[in-house]
Parts: C-alpha cells; sequence; structure tokens
C-alpha cells in the first residue's frame, strides 16, 4: 500500500436514536443513526414508524382529508 494517502482509521461511537451506544472503527469520530440492531423491526419483530422529515404525518392529514369529502 502507498503511505500516506489513507486517512485515519481510528475508533468511533455509534449513537442510535434509541439511546444504544456502541463502539466500531471510522474515519470519524462520532456517527449518528436513526436504527440499530436493538430497535430495528427485523430484529425486535414490533413494527417501528421512522419518521424523520414528516412525511407519517403528512400523510395522514392528506387521507383524513380525503376521508371528511367521502
Amino acid at each position: 500500500m502507498k503511505e500516506g494517502i489513507h486517512p485515519d482509521y481510528k475508533e468511533a461511537k455509534v449513537i442510535c436514536a434509541c439511546g444504544e451506544t456502541f463502539t466500531t472503527r471510522s474515519t470519524v469520530p462520532e456517527i449518528r443513526v436513526d436504527i440499530c440492531s436493538k430497535c430495528h423491526p427485523f430484529f425486535t419483530g414490533k413494527q417501528k414508524i421512522v419518521d424523520a422529515e414528516g412525511r407519517v404525518e403528512k400523510f395522514k392529514k392528506k387521507y383524513e382529508r380525503k376521508k371528511k369529502e367521502s
């Protein structure tokens, strides 16, 4: 491998929205995620709606409006 062309690869702390934290290695010191293995529906067996941009509420408002018109 060539010297001096690769970025520093050091320990990084991963922080999930559910509060779970774990350590891995990366080029950045901290990584924030929305879903981890402790809260992902595939691993927990429970349904979880992740809405980071308000899409679910927007859909519900639109659906309620259509329902009222009928």
